[in-house]
């Protein structure tokens, strides 16, 4: 019989660990990559545009059952999704970013931080390129990988342009910095919420699962249920 998992312990209140022993060294790692919709920031922003067109309900349906992992096919329900948007204004994606879209708390600190100790700071997102290279650029990070909606005359078309990312092509992108690094990926950092970051939170050597779903929860190896994004600068020495 294989022995039952060992729950995850209480380190601190709403922050749980599981499969490591603090303190950890931030400059043991070289990377970081993070997610970006209710990671990074406090909204899921397909959601934000649908709410433009009346169809919020419809999208953030099918949003909260793909992070939950009910949909496994990503690429299909990301497909979906932006096919509702067919017709909305382009001005929608900067008035979302302008009035709904927040840093989450702690997100600042712990790039800084991650920067100051060496790290690259890498965001990759199933998300759009509109708000990711913002974010990106807001918070000085270095890199930011994420889906383009296709634009014509002033409205979106309902497509994503080029290959989508899912978890697959999180993952990737994470080696594929390790790779140009010249580190082992289990000298990275993967932060998410959602099953579409379970992919590269398991190549990474830290996993950190932040106001994320259960099934992510279960998985990662720091586990922030309260409080900011910084809180995981409590397990480095």
């Amino acid at each position: 019989m294989n022995p039952l998992p060992m729950p995850a312990q209480e380190f601190a209140p709403g922050l749980l660990i599981q499969h490591i022993t603090p303190p950890l060294s931030l400059s043991a790692f070289k990377a970081i990559a993070f997610d970006m919709d209710s990671t990074l920031i406090s909204i899921e922003c397909i959601d934000e545009i649908a709410d433009a067109v009346g169809k919020k309900a419809e999208v953030a349906a099918i949003t909260e059952a793909a992070m939950r992992g009910e949909i496994t096919d990503f690429k299909d329900r990301l497909s979906r999704r932006v096919a509702l948007l067919k017709g909305v204004p382009a001005e929608a994606l900067q008035e979302v970013y302008d009035q709904r879209l927040k840093i989450n708390p702690g997100a600042p600190e712990l790039i800084n931080a991650a920067k100051a100790a060496g790290l690259h700071t890498l965001l990759v997102s199933g998300g759009f390129t509109f708000f990711a290279d913002r974010v990106r650029d807001r918070l000085g990070m270095h890199e930011a990988h994420s889906n383009t909606l296709e634009i014509e005359g002033g409205l979106l078309t309902g497509q994503v342009l080029g290959d989508i990312v899912d978890g697959e092509a999180k993952k990737q992108h994470l080696l594929r910095l390790c790779a140009r690094l010249g580190c082992d990926p289990k000298q990275s950092i993967a932060v998410g919420d959602g099953a579409n970051d379970l992919l590269m939170m398991g190549v990474s050597g830290l996993s950190v699962a932040y106001h994320a779903k259960p099934k992510v929860r279960e998985q990662a190896m720091v586990t922030i249920n309260e409080g900011g994004l910084d809180r995981v600068l409590e397990l480095m020495a």
